[in-house]
């Protein structure tokens, strides 16, 4: 899995690419705690470039999203291939996450 971060006014947007799975969550939730320890609570996870995301991701993703509503923030998602939005489906994440179509409508969104 690789991390990208890019800090932009309101949001900081990071991209994910490759596999997400229990071998790397963990790096995963501590690229999260750095973001929430620096006070940037509004965060867009890009997911385009992710080819599997396992349990273990997703959990992640929802600690994420509770911490940073918890610091007064959001994590709002955007661009899931149809396999990663499946999985998001089946877990009964869609409507716990707002999920966008592009980078661009998530980080305006904020």
């Amino acid at each position: 899995m690789e991390i990208t971060a890019t800090e932009m006014n309101r949001v900081v947007l990071i991209a994910l690419a490759g596999r997400i799975d229990s071998s790397n969550a963990t790096q995963l939730g501590e690229a999260f705690n750095t973001w929430f320890g620096k006070g940037r609570n509004n965060l867009v996870v890009d997911l385009e470039k992710v080819d599997y995301i396992s349990s273990a991701g997703l959990r992640e993703l929802v600690s994420a999203l509770k911490r940073a509503r918890q610091e007064g923030g959001d994590l709002r998602l955007c661009a899931p291939p149809a396999r990663v939005r499946e999985v998001l489906e089946l877990a009964g994440l869609t409507s716990v996450f707002a999920i966008y179509d592009t980078q661009v409508l998530a980080v305006g969104s904020f």
